[in-house]
């Protein structure tokens, strides 16, 4: 379980993204590389790092269902998950 102060300093993160991203585009449209610097650093999409939604986990996202490996293979095991099922052959 990941510490609720990373949980929280990623939700601020992405709500500075939101933030600055069409101004961040504006800047980049006309090429002001020094108005971008003046931008905040995590207000770059590229400092947005996936989480687990349910346990903050940082490794092991799967994107598509947007939680980690391990809570995926808890909850498909468990039938949680439509149209997931253990592979047998």
């Amino acid at each position: 379980m990941a510490k609720e102060s990373m949980k929280a300093r990623e939700v601020k993160r992405a709500k500075l993204v939101a933030k600055y991203a069409a101004k961040r585009a504006e800047l980049k449209k006309k090429g002001d590389y020094e108005g971008l610097q003046a931008i905040p650093r995590n207000a770059s999409p590229v400092r947005l790092h996936n989480r687990c939604k349910l346990t903050g986990r940082p490794k092991g996202y799967i994107r598509q269902f947007g939680i980690s490996r391990i809570q995926f293979r808890e909850m498909a095991s468990n039938g949680l998950i439509p149209g997931v099922k253990k592979a047998s052959w």
